[in-house]
């Protein structure tokens, strides 16, 4: 686990992308959606965002926002090649180490329908939904984690 470097932006949006498109998106769908997953060069630093390597590339990052006592997991995305190895489970207890040792006690995610259950299994609670802003019409699960 490492910060990531802000030349590192482009392809950390694509990767978010490819992880978005895992779930079936349609590519109209994906392409609604391609300007809330860009992060920019400039947000790399300012959105506290760390990265996991496997084999010199990166297999994925989240995005830490926000001021204590409240923060926001604005990404959590894993490359489709390194799902289901236990990727997300260390990025977000990285996150979650991180948000504790920044102050903050309460992080909000608004999740991607399909990683839910995910979020749950982590601790957090669906508290209820939130407007996409990248879809008209379709709504998110809101998830609130207290650190302990």
């Amino acid at each position: 686990m490492r910060l990531a470097r802000v030349e590192e932006a482009g392809a950390l949006s694509e990767l978010a992308l490819r992880s978005k498109a895992y779930w079936g998106y349609d590519e109209p769908f994906l392409e609604a959606c391609r300007a809330e997953l860009t992060l920019l060069p400039g947000e790399v630093t300012s959105r506290r965002t760390s990265v996991v390597e496997i084999d010199g590339r990166i297999a994925g990052f989240y995005t830490l926002d926000g001021q204590p006592p409240e923060g926001e997991l604005g990404n959590l995305w894993i490359d489709p090649e390194h799902l289901r190895r236990g990727i997300g489970r260390g990025l977000w207890q990285h996150a979650m180490g991180v948000a504790r040792e920044l102050g903050f006690t309460t992080i909000l995610i608004d999740a991607e329908p399909h990683a839910e259950g995910f979020y749950l299994e982590m601790g957090a609670t669906t508290v209820g939904t939130t407007p996409s802003t990248s879809i008209p019409g379709r709504v998110l699960p809101r998830m609130r984690f207290d650190l302990k």
